[in-house]
């Protein structure tokens, strides 16, 4: 007996390819830089707050 071809993996990954795919104009964007200097200055926030408020 032949074993069925299983053509179900393409199919179903081809709805993912195209929502990610596509790009939203009215969607925000944010640069990576700006997400680095946003990380660093949070953890500064935190250093100082740690320092100001000790628990």
């Amino acid at each position: 007996m032949m074993a069925k071809k299983k053509t179900e993996g393409f199919q179903s990954s081809a709805g993912l390819i195209r929502y990610f795919d596509t790009e939203d104009e009215t969607s925000l964007k944010i640069g990576p830089y700006s997400v680095i200097i946003a990380c660093i200055v949070l953890s500064i926030t935190v250093v100082i707050a740690q320092i100001l408020w000790p628990m």
